[in-house]
């Protein structure tokens, strides 16, 4: 971001290359008025530029003004991303970037391409952004808090020992083929862990410095002899201190990273960092120093043990209850003709979640869509902005709670009137999707990329499709979204990972529309038992009916009718005992869960008669 460099950029991440920043992080959004979580912004001498992909095409037509240029990433003969927009227009440029706001593997992509075209990243001594946002939001001093043994299963202690036995395992940083003994220098000594959900999860702490996100801003180092967390002290209560106290984790401020880098405190030998650690520590350790590995703690920490998995049970059932009890208030009041927004809705589904048992917050920003903004698949409304739900296209909701043993993630869509055979059928496929995945037998090494044709091909069958992944990991009282794996992902699936199932159909301008619940990989029986006990499928959390109203039944198998049916009787079953205070919301669900599908069609005279 100097004045003499061609093209500058500005990052929708932080320093620690989370999805989701605190306020005082939100440069990109300050400067070019894009709310997405996702998308690069790009400056140079003579025009402005956003970069992002499918699932914010629509919002940032939306949102930006005349000055800038949408750049549809993933587009047909479009470019992949923003580093391949960026190189095809460079050329002698440099390129200005905040070192600590890109990862080190984007990085070093991206200064290889730039070579052959004689460019290179250029990084400012200071943030230009922070320069000129006078207006800046203070960084939180919310103090960190304890997530008890009763939530994580497991404790701190245990899981440091992990980290330190992965940390002896690592061979020394030395050619294959050469016989000599390993130097002290080439001894692999330790890790710097820049990851705010893995250091949350790691030291079983939570925080609240990032909107719908229990994290706090810190680094983590560890050795076989030492750890130290670089945190705020005005981020400590006197429990936390003890925590660590027990844990034997000395204790620096936030800022001090850069010093301990720069004095290479931990004496010889090499660090372990991952590919998504920030290129300012990259800068700052030299090669000579590091070695870039996938994420250990990434990998342990999607595979949820059985107290976290009973937790996320928990919480999705209370969150069930309470996406229940909305759902029969918001048709109650649709149908006596009063108009509700999208935003009051969304405000009338949280105060609902508020009620639950262990509620800490929303684990991201309502989506809740009619109309034509159902069609934008990460719409958000505001309160002066919002349409009001109508009774001719579908609306949808896409959102969850945060509690203490779980992190929800649950879209329903659903009718108010009497949908048009598009909208039907077009529901219907989505469904079908919805039902293959939920249904899925497969092979232990399958991975949720192989899986994720099961969702799109019903679609595929009348030419629709969805432009956004089929489903992601999430955490226990982490983020929301959480990897490695997922249905775009090459790792294979194992048992204890928890992934969202979310096939939609968005048709530009007029409606939307998707379904997702959560599921949990698990080992399953066959008849055949090929190979032995080695066949895996998947455990539904979530527990919302899913609407008929839209479904043409002539289109579905035998076997995804009763598999319709199953659900919404299960749903009852389970969500009676919590709805017993509820008269209207036990109404409602009995009546889903006894309900027909579809809506019969006009009789003589144009009489219509539904399942109500």
């Amino acid at each position: 971001m100097l004045i003499c460099s061609s093209f500058s950029v500005v990052p929708s991440e932080d320093a620690h290359q989370s999805e989701y920043v605190a306020a005082s992080d939100k440069r990109r959004e300050w400067i070019s008025g894009f709310t997405g979580s996702a998308g690069q912004a790009v400056v140079s001498k003579t025009a402005a530029y956003l970069v992002t992909d499918s699932r914010y095409w629509l919002q940032a037509r939306t949102e930006l003004d005349s000055n800038w240029h949408l750049i549809p990433a993933g587009a047909v003969d479009g470019p992949r991303d923003w580093i391949d927009w960026l190189v095809d227009r460079a050329k002698d440029a440099n390129i200005g970037i905040d070192a600590r706001m890109i990862s080190h593997e984007k990085a070093t992509s991206l200064n290889t391409q730039l070579k052959v075209k004689s460019s290179r990243l250029t990084y400012p001594p200071q943030n230009y952004i922070d320069l000129a946002w006078k207006d800046k939001p203070l960084r939180s001093k919310e103090p960190v808090f304890i997530q008890s043994f009763e939530f994580t299963g497991r404790e701190a202690s245990t899981k440091i020992a992990e980290v330190r036995a992965w940390i002896r395992a690592q061979p020394a940083s030395i050619p294959s083929y050469s016989k000599t003994t390993p130097t002290p220098a080439q001894m692999h000594v330790g890790t710097l862990i820049t990851s705010l959900s893995s250091i949350a999860w790691l030291l079983n702490l939570r925080g609240s410095d990032i909107p719908f996100n229990p994290l706090f801003y810190a680094y983590l180092f560890i050795s076989l002899d030492r750890v130290v967390l670089f945190l705020d002290a005005i981020k400590l209560t006197d429990e936390v201190e003890e925590h660590l106290r027990a844990l034997n984790i000395e204790r620096k401020e936030y800022n001090d990273i850069w010093a301990f880098l720069r004095r290479r405190e931990w004496g010889d030998g090499k660090i372990l960092i991952s590919p998504e650690t920030s290129y300012a520590i990259s800068l700052m350790l030299t090669h000579f120093r590091y070695t870039v590995v996938p994420s250990f703690i990434d990998s342990i920490k999607a595979i949820k043990n059985g107290v976290e998995l009973e937790g996320l049970r928990r919480a999705y059932l209370r969150d069930g209850a309470a996406y229940v009890r909305w759902l029969a208030w918001l048709e109650h009041k649709i149908q006596q003709g009063y108009d509700i927004t999208e935003y009051e809705a969304g405000w009338r589904l949280t105060e609902y979640r508020r009620q639950n048992k262990h509620y800490w917050g929303l684990a991201y920003e309502n989506i809740s869509a009619s109309g034509p903004n159902a069609a934008l698949p990460h719409y958000s409304p505001t309160r002066s902005g919002a349409r009001m739900i109508d009774r001719d296209t579908p609306y949808l909701n896409d959102s969850g709670g945060q509690y203490r043993d779980g992190t929800c993630d649950t879209t329903r869509t659903v009718h108010f009137g009497r949908p048009s055979q598009d909208q039907s059928e077009a529901y219907t496929r989505v469904l079908q999707g919805h039902i293959a995945i939920n249904s899925a037998i497969f092979l232990e090494g399958t991975t949720g990329s192989q899986l994720d044709v099961l969702a799109r091909r019903a679609l595929w069958k009348d030419g629709l499709n969805y432009m956004h992944g089929t489903g992601h990991g999430f955490g226990s009282f982490l983020n929301v979204h959480e990897g490695p794996h997922g249905f775009s992902s090459g790792i294979p699936l194992v048992p204890g990972h928890v992934i969202t199932n979310e096939p939609g159909f968005y048709l530009e301008g007029r409606w939307g529309m998707r379904i997702e619940s959560a599921l949990a990989i698990r080992r399953v029986k066959t008849k055949g038992e090929f190979n032995g006990d080695v066949w895996l499928g998947f455990e539904r959390l979530t527990c919302v009916p899913i609407q008929t109203r839209m479904v043409k039944e002539n289109m579905l198998t035998k076997e995804e009718k009763q598999w319709l049916k199953d659900h919404n009787k299960k749903c009852l079953e389970r969500l009676e005992p919590l709805l017993k205070d509820d008269k209207r919301a036990l109404k409602w669900l009995k009546r889903e869960a006894d309900r027909g599908i579809g809506i019969a069609a006009p009789g003589p005279g144009g009489i219509t008669i539904d399942w109500d």
